[in-house]
């Protein structure tokens, strides 16, 4: 019988990591951004574990491991008040002391997807999330040697593609289907998330953990199950894909089996003792057919009183 990282690297050919801002049940908080000290900053507010991940970015000397980077974030929130705990995902056991690095290979296509959504003219508006999106694309240029011209860009600010539920499908979509063995990847997703019931009994918790796009009333939101099927298992064997979540709930919203938690207890990366990977093989089948009238629909408020703080 094949081990238990056989099979997940049988539904999971590239390398998938995840850093999220803080645990399932945790919220997420927009910040004044001014204060992580970012190089011209795109503006005064942002998501906080965006603007903390950042700062230790542009201040990394070299040699920097993942546990250094995670720790230096939670240490970076905590000093601006925040009680958020960053944690790592991956879909591959991780040695986590090693240096953390997003451009494996510098020879190949750098590709990204930015979204960032404020909900302009919503009740629950986050005041951050299109900042989040530039500081992050000024970084992958600047400092990583990305091209803009690879990326998608998703914000709800009249300029650029609407965050909705068709357009960031189709972004995945589209990185998915152009990147190539060797090239790097990076998803970054700025504004609400959620948690809705569970419908196909994959979840421990019994709850799935979602994105919310800007027409979530009229097309719902974006299920870790729709991640992990239009993203996550389709990206080709040997792409290293890293993905920013900065929402609420986001510990889990790509449903990888290994983690790695920043609470200064941990000092290696563990196997998601939540992860089913019996039910997690057959996710994407099951996700068919599920209506998106069976997502609760309701006003963004409703999902801001119980997710991002807006400082």
């Amino acid at each position: 019988m094949s081990s238990f990282a056989d099979q997940v690297a049988a539904q999971i050919p590239s390398s998938t990591r995840m850093i999220s801002g803080c645990h399932d049940t945790q919220t997420s908080a927009d910040a004044n951004i001014t204060a992580f000290e970012l190089p011209n900053p795109a503006g005064r507010r942002g998501g906080a574990c965006t603007a903390a991940l950042l700062q230790v970015l542009y201040n990394k000397q070299g040699g920097e491991s993942w546990v250094d980077v995670l720790r230096m974030m939670r240490a970076n929130l905590e000093e601006g008040g925040y009680t958020q705990v960053p944690q790592l995902s991956s879909s591959k056991l991780i040695d986590v002391n090693e240096e953390m690095t997003i451009v494996e290979n510098p020879s190949g296509t750098k590709r990204a997807v930015l979204i960032g959504i404020n909900y302009v003219g919503q009740n629950g508006e986050l005041s951050g999330c299109h900042n989040d999106a530039a500081n992050i694309k000024k970084y992958l240029i600047n400092e990583l040697g990305f091209d803009e011209r690879d990326m998608k860009i998703l914000m709800d600010d009249g300029r650029h593609t609407n965050p909705t539920y068709a357009n960031i499908m189709a972004a995945l979509d589209w990185i998915v289907r152009v990147s190539q063995p060797g090239d790097t990847v990076w998803i970054h997703y700025s504004g609400h998330g959620g948690r809705l019931e569970d419908q196909n009994g994959d979840e421990d918790d019994g709850y799935d953990e979602t994105l919310i796009p800007v027409d979530f009333q009229r097309a719902g939101q974006i299920r870790d199950d729709d991640l992990l099927k239009h993203l996550v298992k389709p990206m080709s064997a040997g792409v290293t894909m890293t993905c920013l979540m900065d929402c609420c709930h986001s510990g889990t919203v790509l449903d990888l089996p290994y983690r790695f938690v920043a609470d200064g207890d941990h000092v290696e990366m563990e196997r998601n003792d939540g992860f089913d990977l019996s039910s997690w093989m057959d996710v994407a089948e099951a996700a068919i057919g599920v209506a998106i009238a069976a997502n609760v629909i309701g006003d963004v408020a409703d999902v801001a009183s119980e997710c991002c703080n807006i400082l």
